[in-house]
Protein backbone atom coordinates (compact mmCIF):
# COMPACT_ATOMS: atom_id res chain seq x y z
CA UNK A 1 0.00 0.00 0.00
CA UNK A 2 1.31 3.27 -1.05
CA UNK A 3 0.39 6.00 1.77
CA UNK A 4 1.37 9.98 0.27
CA UNK A 5 -0.68 12.97 -0.45
CA UNK A 6 -1.39 14.09 -3.50
CA UNK A 7 -1.90 18.04 -3.95
CA UNK A 8 -2.59 18.12 -0.23
CA UNK A 9 -5.11 15.11 0.19
CA UNK A 10 -4.42 11.75 1.97
CA UNK A 11 -4.48 9.09 -0.73
CA UNK A 12 -4.02 5.50 -0.34
CA UNK A 13 -2.99 3.16 -2.92
CA UNK A 14 -2.24 -0.38 -4.22
CA UNK A 15 0.09 -1.18 -7.17
CA UNK A 16 2.46 -3.36 -8.59
CA UNK A 17 5.90 -3.06 -8.50
CA UNK A 18 6.61 -1.37 -12.24
CA UNK A 19 4.10 1.02 -11.87
CA UNK A 20 5.50 4.58 -12.50
CA UNK A 21 4.02 7.76 -11.17
CA UNK A 22 2.94 8.56 -14.52
CA UNK A 23 0.75 5.71 -14.11
CA UNK A 24 -0.76 5.95 -11.04
CA UNK A 25 -1.90 9.77 -11.64
CA UNK A 26 -3.21 8.75 -15.31
CA UNK A 27 -4.86 5.40 -15.21
CA UNK A 28 -5.82 5.26 -11.35
CA UNK A 29 -6.66 8.70 -9.86
CA UNK A 30 -7.52 10.13 -13.36
CA UNK A 31 -5.28 12.95 -13.56
CA UNK A 32 -4.58 13.21 -16.69
CA UNK A 33 -3.32 17.03 -16.84
CA UNK A 34 0.51 15.17 -16.57
CA UNK A 35 1.10 14.23 -20.05
CA UNK A 36 3.03 11.60 -21.34
CA UNK A 37 5.56 12.11 -23.89
CA UNK A 38 8.75 10.32 -24.37
CA UNK A 39 8.85 8.23 -21.73
CA UNK A 40 12.18 8.29 -21.37
CA UNK A 41 12.32 11.22 -18.88
CA UNK A 42 13.84 13.22 -21.78
CA UNK A 43 11.07 15.85 -22.63
CA UNK A 44 9.53 17.05 -19.55
CA UNK A 45 6.12 16.79 -20.05
CA UNK A 46 5.05 14.62 -17.37
CA UNK A 47 6.97 16.71 -14.68
CA UNK A 48 5.79 16.63 -11.05
CA UNK A 49 7.05 17.73 -7.91
CA UNK A 50 7.65 15.72 -5.05
CA UNK A 51 7.98 16.83 -1.73
CA UNK A 52 9.49 15.59 1.16
CA UNK A 53 10.45 16.29 4.93
CA UNK A 54 13.85 17.79 5.78
CA UNK A 55 15.68 17.36 9.31
CA UNK A 56 14.19 20.85 9.93
CA UNK A 57 10.42 19.55 9.70
CA UNK A 58 10.09 21.96 6.37
CA UNK A 59 8.87 20.10 3.25
CA UNK A 60 11.09 20.42 0.23
CA UNK A 61 10.23 19.68 -3.75
CA UNK A 62 11.98 18.63 -6.27
CA UNK A 63 11.12 18.32 -9.69
CA UNK A 64 11.07 14.65 -11.21
CA UNK A 65 10.06 12.40 -14.40
CA UNK A 66 7.08 11.02 -13.73
CA UNK A 67 7.01 8.35 -16.56
CA UNK A 68 10.71 7.10 -14.73
CA UNK A 69 9.49 7.27 -11.23
CA UNK A 70 8.60 4.32 -9.41
CA UNK A 71 4.91 4.75 -7.77
CA UNK A 72 5.92 3.17 -4.70
CA UNK A 73 8.72 5.89 -3.74
CA UNK A 74 6.19 8.33 -3.20
CA UNK A 75 5.16 6.46 0.33
CA UNK A 76 5.28 9.16 2.80
CA UNK A 77 6.15 12.17 -0.08
CA UNK A 78 4.04 14.41 -0.95
CA UNK A 79 2.61 14.47 -4.61
CA UNK A 80 2.06 18.25 -6.72
CA UNK A 81 0.65 17.96 -10.32
CA UNK A 82 -0.42 20.77 -12.30
CA UNK A 83 -3.81 20.43 -10.90
CA UNK A 84 -3.12 21.25 -7.49
CA UNK A 85 -1.32 24.67 -7.93
CA UNK A 86 -4.42 27.07 -8.36
CA UNK A 87 -6.76 27.78 -5.64
CA UNK A 88 -10.26 28.81 -7.55
CA UNK A 89 -9.25 31.39 -9.84
CA UNK A 90 -5.96 32.16 -8.06
CA UNK A 91 -3.04 31.03 -10.01
CA UNK A 92 0.12 29.95 -9.00
CA UNK A 93 3.32 32.61 -10.02
CA UNK A 94 4.01 30.17 -12.50
CA UNK A 95 0.57 30.10 -13.92
CA UNK A 96 0.31 33.43 -14.04
CA UNK A 97 3.26 34.06 -15.69
CA UNK A 98 2.96 31.62 -18.35
CA UNK A 99 -0.62 33.09 -19.37
CA UNK A 100 0.65 36.75 -19.07
CA UNK A 101 3.81 35.90 -21.47
CA UNK A 102 1.84 33.52 -23.77
CA UNK A 103 3.98 30.42 -22.79
CA UNK A 104 1.80 28.20 -23.61
CA UNK A 105 1.19 27.12 -27.72
CA UNK A 106 -0.77 23.88 -28.21
CA UNK A 107 -0.46 23.22 -24.32
CA UNK A 108 1.00 19.32 -24.39
CA UNK A 109 4.11 20.30 -22.54
CA UNK A 110 3.06 23.40 -20.85
CA UNK A 111 2.00 21.15 -17.55
CA UNK A 112 5.58 20.14 -17.06
CA UNK A 113 6.68 23.55 -17.61
CA UNK A 114 4.73 24.33 -15.25
CA UNK A 115 5.52 22.03 -13.00
CA UNK A 116 9.42 22.76 -13.46
CA UNK A 117 8.74 26.77 -12.85
CA UNK A 118 7.02 25.77 -9.58
CA UNK A 119 9.98 23.90 -8.00
CA UNK A 120 11.53 26.79 -9.51
CA UNK A 121 9.87 29.09 -7.60
CA UNK A 122 9.96 27.11 -4.22
CA UNK A 123 13.55 27.11 -4.02
CA UNK A 124 14.07 30.80 -4.53
CA UNK A 125 11.27 31.20 -2.44
CA UNK A 126 11.98 29.03 0.31
CA UNK A 127 8.65 28.29 0.78
CA UNK A 128 7.39 31.72 1.08
CA UNK A 129 9.58 32.06 4.38
CA UNK A 130 12.81 33.64 2.98
CA UNK A 131 13.95 36.07 0.57
CA UNK A 132 14.21 35.32 -2.78
CA UNK A 133 17.03 33.99 -4.41
CA UNK A 134 18.22 35.79 -7.31
CA UNK A 135 17.32 33.79 -10.58
CA UNK A 136 20.80 33.57 -12.46
CA UNK A 137 20.60 32.20 -16.18
CA UNK A 138 22.47 29.74 -14.76
CA UNK A 139 20.04 28.48 -12.81
CA UNK A 140 16.98 29.26 -14.84
CA UNK A 141 18.65 27.36 -17.89
CA UNK A 142 18.94 24.11 -15.63
CA UNK A 143 16.00 24.42 -14.40
CA UNK A 144 14.42 24.17 -17.57
CA UNK A 145 16.63 22.10 -19.30
CA UNK A 146 14.54 19.34 -19.13
CA UNK A 147 11.52 20.32 -21.01
CA UNK A 148 11.40 19.89 -24.56
CA UNK A 149 8.79 22.28 -25.98
CA UNK A 150 7.98 21.10 -29.21
CA UNK A 151 6.18 24.17 -30.67
CA UNK A 152 9.59 26.52 -29.93
CA UNK A 153 8.39 28.80 -27.77
CA UNK A 154 11.29 29.29 -25.96
CA UNK A 155 11.96 32.61 -25.31
CA UNK A 156 8.19 33.60 -23.70
CA UNK A 157 8.85 30.45 -21.31
CA UNK A 158 12.11 31.72 -20.44
CA UNK A 159 10.23 35.52 -20.16
CA UNK A 160 7.37 33.67 -17.72
CA UNK A 161 10.21 32.39 -15.80
CA UNK A 162 12.03 35.68 -14.98
CA UNK A 163 8.39 37.78 -14.16
CA UNK A 164 6.91 35.21 -12.01
CA UNK A 165 8.80 36.29 -9.19
CA UNK A 166 6.40 40.13 -9.65
CA UNK A 167 3.13 37.52 -9.34
CA UNK A 168 1.26 37.96 -6.35
CA UNK A 169 3.06 34.79 -4.15
CA UNK A 170 -0.34 32.81 -3.28
CA UNK A 171 1.03 29.24 -2.84
CA UNK A 172 -1.72 26.83 -1.79
CA UNK A 173 -1.33 26.51 2.20
CA UNK A 174 -0.97 22.95 1.64
CA UNK A 175 2.15 23.01 0.03
CA UNK A 176 3.66 22.80 3.81
CA UNK A 177 1.53 20.14 5.09
CA UNK A 178 3.90 17.24 6.51
CA UNK A 179 3.74 13.51 4.46
CA UNK A 180 2.71 11.25 6.43
CA UNK A 181 5.28 9.11 8.04
CA UNK A 182 6.02 6.09 6.36
CA UNK A 183 6.31 2.83 7.05
CA UNK A 184 8.41 -0.23 5.57
CA UNK A 185 8.83 -2.16 3.67
CA UNK A 186 6.32 -0.85 1.79
CA UNK A 187 4.59 -3.53 -0.21
CA UNK A 188 6.31 -7.75 -0.59
CA UNK A 189 7.55 -6.76 -4.32
CA UNK A 190 8.66 -3.49 -3.68
CA UNK A 191 10.26 -3.68 -0.53
CA UNK A 192 11.68 -0.25 1.00
CA UNK A 193 14.54 -0.65 3.66
CA UNK A 194 15.41 1.70 5.96
CA UNK A 195 19.12 0.11 7.49
CA UNK A 196 21.71 -1.18 5.78
CA UNK A 197 21.18 -4.77 7.62
CA UNK A 198 17.81 -5.10 6.39
CA UNK A 199 18.55 -3.90 2.44
CA UNK A 200 21.34 -7.08 2.88
CA UNK A 201 18.65 -9.35 4.54
CA UNK A 202 16.37 -8.91 2.01
CA UNK A 203 18.61 -9.03 -1.29
CA UNK A 204 19.95 -12.52 0.37
CA UNK A 205 16.43 -13.48 0.63
CA UNK A 206 15.61 -12.57 -2.40
CA UNK A 207 18.48 -12.52 -4.85
CA UNK A 208 16.69 -12.31 -7.97
CA UNK A 209 15.37 -8.83 -7.26
CA UNK A 210 16.53 -5.66 -8.66
CA UNK A 211 17.92 -2.68 -6.54
CA UNK A 212 16.62 0.59 -7.63
CA UNK A 213 17.64 3.95 -6.51
CA UNK A 214 16.79 7.08 -9.10
CA UNK A 215 15.04 4.49 -11.94
CA UNK A 216 16.61 7.31 -14.57
CA UNK A 217 17.69 4.41 -16.68
CA UNK A 218 16.06 0.76 -14.70
CA UNK A 219 12.75 2.11 -15.74
CA UNK A 220 13.73 2.34 -19.31
CA UNK A 221 13.61 -1.58 -19.29
CA UNK A 222 9.81 -1.32 -18.46
CA UNK A 223 8.97 2.15 -20.59
CA UNK A 224 10.88 1.26 -23.26
CA UNK A 225 11.29 -2.42 -23.41
CA UNK A 226 7.82 -2.66 -22.22
CA UNK A 227 9.60 -5.36 -19.46
CA UNK A 228 7.65 -6.35 -16.10
CA UNK A 229 9.48 -6.22 -12.81
CA UNK A 230 9.25 -8.98 -10.23
CA UNK A 231 10.84 -7.39 -7.38
CA UNK A 232 12.09 -4.64 -6.37
CA UNK A 233 14.49 -3.21 -3.43
CA UNK A 234 14.14 0.17 -2.87
CA UNK A 235 17.40 1.68 -1.53
CA UNK A 236 16.76 5.26 -1.64
CA UNK A 237 15.96 5.24 2.20
CA UNK A 238 18.55 3.41 3.77
CA UNK A 239 20.28 6.12 5.99
CA UNK A 240 23.91 4.20 5.32
CA UNK A 241 23.37 4.74 1.77
CA UNK A 242 22.53 8.32 1.79
CA UNK A 243 26.10 10.01 3.85
CA UNK A 244 28.30 12.83 2.64
CA UNK A 245 31.09 12.20 5.33
CA UNK A 246 34.70 13.20 5.38
CA UNK A 247 37.13 10.54 5.97
CA UNK A 248 40.76 9.87 5.40
CA UNK A 249 42.00 6.69 3.88
CA UNK A 250 44.30 4.02 5.60
CA UNK A 251 46.95 5.42 3.03
CA UNK A 252 46.48 8.58 4.47
CA UNK A 253 44.38 10.60 1.64
CA UNK A 254 41.76 12.72 2.52
CA UNK A 255 38.30 13.46 1.07
CA UNK A 256 34.87 11.74 1.63
CA UNK A 257 32.08 8.62 1.13
CA UNK A 258 29.09 9.95 -0.93
CA UNK A 259 26.67 7.56 -0.11
CA UNK A 260 25.64 5.21 -3.21
CA UNK A 261 21.99 6.69 -2.86
CA UNK A 262 23.42 10.00 -2.63
CA UNK A 263 21.74 12.34 -5.17
CA UNK A 264 23.47 14.19 -8.42
CA UNK A 265 21.71 17.82 -6.98
CA UNK A 266 22.85 16.86 -3.11
CA UNK A 267 26.08 16.23 -4.44
CA UNK A 268 26.61 19.27 -6.59
CA UNK A 269 27.22 21.79 -3.90
CA UNK A 270 30.47 19.54 -2.43
CA UNK A 271 31.51 19.38 -6.34
CA UNK A 272 30.88 23.22 -6.47
CA UNK A 273 33.11 24.41 -4.07
CA UNK A 274 36.22 21.34 -4.41
CA UNK A 275 36.12 19.75 -8.14
CA UNK A 276 34.81 22.89 -10.37
CA UNK A 277 35.36 20.67 -13.03
CA UNK A 278 33.31 17.66 -12.21
CA UNK A 279 30.17 19.96 -11.00
CA UNK A 280 30.45 21.23 -14.30
CA UNK A 281 30.14 17.80 -15.81
CA UNK A 282 27.02 17.57 -13.70
CA UNK A 283 25.47 20.33 -15.40
CA UNK A 284 25.40 18.15 -18.42
CA UNK A 285 24.10 15.14 -17.04
CA UNK A 286 20.09 14.48 -17.99
CA UNK A 287 18.34 17.33 -16.63
CA UNK A 288 17.43 18.92 -13.47
CA UNK A 289 14.51 16.32 -13.42
CA UNK A 290 16.93 13.38 -13.82
CA UNK A 291 19.59 14.79 -11.34
CA UNK A 292 17.06 15.56 -8.28
CA UNK A 293 17.04 11.50 -8.75
CA UNK A 294 20.06 9.84 -10.12
CA UNK A 295 22.74 8.44 -7.85
CA UNK A 296 26.46 8.56 -8.05
CA UNK A 297 26.18 5.01 -7.15
CA UNK A 298 23.33 3.81 -9.86
CA UNK A 299 25.31 5.13 -12.46
CA UNK A 300 28.89 2.91 -11.43
CA UNK A 301 26.64 0.01 -10.45
CA UNK A 302 24.69 0.25 -13.80
CA UNK A 303 28.37 -0.24 -15.51
CA UNK A 304 27.00 1.43 -18.70
CA UNK A 305 30.19 2.12 -21.07
CA UNK A 306 28.98 5.47 -21.63
CA UNK A 307 27.99 6.60 -17.71
CA UNK A 308 29.40 10.14 -17.06
CA UNK A 309 30.87 10.17 -13.62
CA UNK A 310 33.42 6.74 -14.04
CA UNK A 311 35.51 7.94 -16.22
CA UNK A 312 35.84 10.82 -13.84
CA UNK A 313 36.06 9.02 -10.66
CA UNK A 314 38.77 6.42 -11.96
CA UNK A 315 41.06 9.56 -13.41
CA UNK A 316 40.99 10.76 -9.17
CA UNK A 317 41.42 7.48 -8.12
CA UNK A 318 38.14 6.76 -6.33
CA UNK A 319 37.45 3.50 -4.34
CA UNK A 320 34.42 1.99 -3.54
CA UNK A 321 33.28 0.53 -0.60
CA UNK A 322 31.23 -2.64 -0.71
CA UNK A 323 29.25 -4.38 1.99
CA UNK A 324 27.36 -7.65 1.80
CA UNK A 325 26.57 -11.33 3.57
CA UNK A 326 30.53 -11.85 3.67
CA UNK A 327 31.18 -8.77 5.66
CA UNK A 328 32.88 -5.22 3.79
CA UNK A 329 35.48 -4.42 2.04
CA UNK A 330 36.93 -1.36 -0.25
CA UNK A 331 38.04 -1.99 -3.76
CA UNK A 332 39.72 0.44 -6.48
CA UNK A 333 36.96 1.29 -8.89
CA UNK A 334 39.85 0.47 -11.19
CA UNK A 335 38.82 -3.12 -10.36
CA UNK A 336 35.02 -3.14 -10.61
CA UNK A 337 34.22 -3.43 -14.31
CA UNK A 338 35.03 -6.39 -15.71
CA UNK A 339 33.37 -6.45 -18.99
CA UNK A 340 30.07 -4.65 -20.45
CA UNK A 341 27.40 -4.76 -17.76
CA UNK A 342 29.83 -6.58 -15.42
CA UNK A 343 31.43 -5.77 -12.17
CA UNK A 344 33.45 -7.29 -9.55
CA UNK A 345 30.38 -7.67 -7.03
CA UNK A 346 29.57 -10.60 -5.63
CA UNK A 347 26.44 -12.43 -4.60
CA UNK A 348 24.19 -10.42 -2.26
CA UNK A 349 26.86 -7.63 -2.51
CA UNK A 350 25.81 -3.95 -3.00
CA UNK A 351 27.65 -0.36 -3.12
CA UNK A 352 27.42 1.18 0.03
CA UNK A 353 29.75 4.41 -0.51
CA UNK A 354 31.84 6.02 -3.42
CA UNK A 355 35.44 7.44 -1.72
CA UNK A 356 35.86 11.09 -3.47
CA UNK A 357 39.56 12.11 -3.00
CA UNK A 358 40.01 15.69 -1.92
CA UNK A 359 41.83 17.68 -4.61
CA UNK A 360 45.57 17.96 -3.98
CA UNK A 361 47.82 21.44 -4.08
CA UNK A 362 49.08 20.89 -7.79
CA UNK A 363 46.87 18.83 -8.71
CA UNK A 364 44.89 19.48 -11.89
CA UNK A 365 41.14 18.02 -13.47
CA UNK A 366 39.54 18.46 -17.06
CA UNK A 367 36.68 16.77 -18.28
CA UNK A 368 35.02 17.21 -21.51
CA UNK A 369 31.64 15.83 -22.65
CA UNK A 370 30.99 15.37 -26.30
CA UNK A 371 27.37 14.90 -27.00
CA UNK A 372 24.89 15.32 -29.82
CA UNK A 373 22.99 17.58 -27.68
CA UNK A 374 24.81 19.81 -25.57
CA UNK A 375 22.37 19.15 -22.44
CA UNK A 376 20.18 16.40 -21.50
CA UNK A 377 21.73 13.85 -23.65
CA UNK A 378 24.24 10.69 -23.49
CA UNK A 379 27.84 10.27 -24.50
CA UNK A 380 29.59 9.85 -27.42
CA UNK A 381 33.07 9.81 -25.77
CA UNK A 382 33.81 11.41 -22.18
CA UNK A 383 37.34 12.02 -21.35
CA UNK A 384 38.36 13.16 -17.55
CA UNK A 385 42.37 13.91 -17.17
CA UNK A 386 43.72 14.25 -13.62
CA UNK A 387 47.48 15.54 -13.53
CA UNK A 388 50.20 17.29 -11.72
CA UNK A 389 52.94 19.46 -13.50
CA UNK A 390 56.40 19.25 -11.39
CA UNK A 391 59.64 21.09 -12.29
CA UNK A 392 58.01 21.54 -16.06
CA UNK A 393 57.28 17.58 -16.00
CA UNK A 394 53.75 15.93 -15.72
CA UNK A 395 53.12 13.20 -12.96
CA UNK A 396 50.76 10.96 -11.48
CA UNK A 397 48.79 11.19 -14.86
CA UNK A 398 45.85 9.23 -14.97
CA UNK A 399 43.71 9.31 -18.15
CA UNK A 400 40.00 7.85 -17.71
CA UNK A 401 37.37 7.55 -20.51
CA UNK A 402 33.58 6.67 -21.48
CA UNK A 403 32.60 5.01 -25.01
CA UNK A 404 35.87 3.91 -25.61
CA UNK A 405 35.04 0.15 -24.97
CA UNK A 406 33.09 -2.24 -23.22
CA UNK A 407 33.66 -0.45 -19.75
CA UNK A 408 34.72 2.98 -18.27
CA UNK A 409 38.62 2.57 -18.59
CA UNK A 410 41.74 4.32 -17.50
CA UNK A 411 43.98 4.90 -20.85
CA UNK A 412 47.01 2.97 -19.54
CA UNK A 413 49.32 3.17 -22.48
CA UNK A 414 48.92 6.63 -23.10
CA UNK A 415 49.53 7.30 -19.26
CA UNK A 416 52.92 5.74 -19.31
CA UNK A 417 53.54 7.66 -22.42
CA UNK A 418 53.36 10.95 -20.17
CA UNK A 419 54.35 10.00 -17.30
CA UNK A 420 57.86 12.10 -16.79
CA UNK A 421 57.89 13.61 -19.67
CA UNK A 422 57.58 17.33 -20.40
CA UNK A 423 53.52 18.59 -21.86
CA UNK A 424 55.82 18.76 -25.66
CA UNK A 425 53.78 17.98 -28.56
CA UNK A 426 55.89 15.08 -29.45
CA UNK A 427 54.92 13.94 -25.93
CA UNK A 428 51.67 14.09 -26.59
CA UNK A 429 51.51 12.77 -30.18
CA UNK A 430 53.33 9.78 -28.20
CA UNK A 431 49.67 9.53 -25.94
CA UNK A 432 47.96 10.03 -29.10
CA UNK A 433 49.04 7.00 -30.92
CA UNK A 434 49.10 5.05 -27.09
CA UNK A 435 45.61 5.39 -27.70
CA UNK A 436 45.07 2.49 -30.26
CA UNK A 437 46.56 -0.06 -27.51
CA UNK A 438 44.33 1.14 -25.05
CA UNK A 439 41.21 0.89 -27.06
CA UNK A 440 39.31 -0.89 -29.84
CA UNK A 441 36.00 1.05 -29.75
CA UNK A 442 32.99 0.08 -31.70
CA UNK A 443 30.42 2.03 -33.95
CA UNK A 444 27.00 2.64 -32.69
CA UNK A 445 24.22 5.29 -33.44
CA UNK A 446 26.26 7.91 -31.11
CA UNK A 447 28.98 7.33 -33.28
CA UNK A 448 31.46 5.66 -35.26
CA UNK A 449 34.49 4.00 -34.12
CA UNK A 450 36.85 6.04 -36.45
CA UNK A 451 34.99 9.20 -34.52
CA UNK A 452 35.59 7.94 -31.32
CA UNK A 453 39.17 6.75 -31.81
CA UNK A 454 39.43 10.99 -33.17
CA UNK A 455 37.57 12.79 -30.85
CA UNK A 456 40.10 11.16 -27.99
CA UNK A 457 43.10 12.07 -29.47
CA UNK A 458 41.45 15.53 -30.11
CA UNK A 459 40.76 15.47 -26.27
CA UNK A 460 44.24 14.78 -25.91
CA UNK A 461 45.37 17.83 -27.44
CA UNK A 462 43.11 20.09 -26.33
CA UNK A 463 44.66 19.20 -23.04
CA UNK A 464 47.88 20.13 -24.14
CA UNK A 465 47.29 23.26 -25.19
CA UNK A 466 45.57 23.98 -21.91
CA UNK A 467 48.59 22.71 -19.81
CA UNK A 468 50.81 25.35 -22.28
CA UNK A 469 48.09 28.01 -21.74
CA UNK A 470 48.86 27.45 -18.00
CA UNK A 471 52.49 27.45 -18.15
CA UNK A 472 52.19 30.80 -20.01
CA UNK A 473 50.34 32.45 -17.53
CA UNK A 474 52.28 30.92 -14.95
CA UNK A 475 55.00 32.30 -16.83
CA UNK A 476 53.54 36.21 -16.86
CA UNK A 477 52.71 36.05 -13.43
CA UNK A 478 56.60 35.56 -12.22
CA UNK A 479 57.42 37.64 -15.01
CA UNK A 480 55.30 40.52 -13.44
CA UNK A 481 56.24 39.97 -10.14
CA UNK A 482 59.62 40.24 -10.79
CA UNK A 483 59.09 43.67 -12.45
CA UNK A 484 56.74 44.82 -9.33
CA UNK A 485 59.58 44.41 -7.31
Amino acid sequence: MIDFLLNGQPRQSEASPDTSVLELLRETLGRTGTKEGCASGDCGACTVAIGEAGPDGRVRYHSANACITPAHQLHGRHLVTVEGLAEGERLHPAQAAMVECHGSQCGFCTPGIVMSLFTLHESRHGGGKEPPAPLTPQRLEAALGGNLCRCTGYRPIRDAALTMGEHPDRRPRWLDAAPPRPAAPVDALFAQPTTLAELLELYRRHPEARLVAGATDLWLETTQRLERFGRLIDVTRVDALGIIEEATLADGTPGWWIGAAVTYSRLEPLLEEHHEAFAHLLHRLGSAQVRNRGTLGGNIANASPIGDTPPVLLALGSRLWLAGPEGERELPLDHFFLDYKQTALRRGEVIRAIFLPRPEPGRHLRVWKLSKRREDDISAVLGAFSWKLEKGVLREVRLGFGGMAATPGRAMAAEAALEGQAPTPSAFQAARLALGRDFQPMSDVRGSAHYRRLSAANLLERLRLVIAQQQANSDREVMLHAYAH
